[in-house]
């Protein structure tokens, strides 16, 4: 019964998201567009909580800016903006184009999921657009907790050549990251690398010739609930 009133009142939630916010080309049409970016999209929970933190060298993390927030990196240095999110009509992706457009930031798009384990294509295209991204640059999802630590995590371990024990740390409860969720399964993708890679093979060409995104949802579906603790592989 619970099951069934919370997949309603989401698809309800759905609708509505969907049903204006849209149009930026009337001051009423961006209006629409900033109220769903704050009421759908939970922006106002950002305003002055970021979950912004250094990555590496000319590389941050953070959770998704609105134009006040991105005309703030401008002014501080920022030349680039990778958003993991996706590009849409939706009003977060709407509002971030229009203002980097009008800043200059360099805005581009690699999309990775919190909840999935993504495509090898997905993972190593992401990794190709952090290497290509002028620095300074900011890469951010929606919370700047889960897909931005498992940004965050490969940048440190493939490009920064950080240990994984320390890639690792971009994944934690410092950035509101819980591996004993849904969420738990970009951590579940680094630990089939630690457990199964040859000790001399980069993480990329794991990627390329080992890693199975099936084989990782199964094995983290079985492991007990709540207790998805590092490095396990069932």
């Amino acid at each position: 019964m619970l099951e069934r009133l919370h997949a309603m009142l989401k698809g309800l939630e759905r609708r509505a998201r969907g049903s204006f916010g849209r149009d930026m080309s009337t001051p009423w049409g961006r209006a629409l567009v900033w109220l769903n970016f704050n009421l759908f999209d939970h922006a106002f929970l950002r305003t002055f909580w970021t979950n912004f933190d250094k990555v590496a060298d000319g590389v941050y993390r953070s959770n998704h800016p609105g134009p006040r927030r991105l005309a703030r990196w401008k002014a501080d240095g920022i030349k680039g903006v990778l958003n993991l999110r996706g590009a849409n009509k939706a009003p977060p992706w709407l509002l971030e184009k229009g203002a980097c457009d009008r800043l200059g930031l360099d805005l581009r798009v690699a999309k990775i999921y919190a909840r999935k384990a993504a495509q090898p294509d997905e993972l190593l295209s992401l990794i190709q657009a952090m290497r290509d991204m002028p620095k300074p640059f900011v890469m951010h999802c929606k919370s700047g907790a889960d897909r931005a630590g498992l940004a965050a995590a490969l940048y440190a371990l493939v490009i920064d050549g950080q240990p994984l024990t320390e890639a690792r740390k971009h994944l934690s409860w410092r950035y509101l990251h819980s591996r004993a969720t849904r969420t738990g399964i970009v951590d579940h993708i680094l630990d089939h690398y630690e457990a199964r890679a040859d000790q001399d093979k980069s993480f990329e060409d794991w990627l390329r010739s080992d890693y199975d995104p099936a084989i990782v949802k199964q094995s983290f579906r079985r492991l007990p609930r709540g207790t998805a603790g590092e490095g396990r592989i069932a």
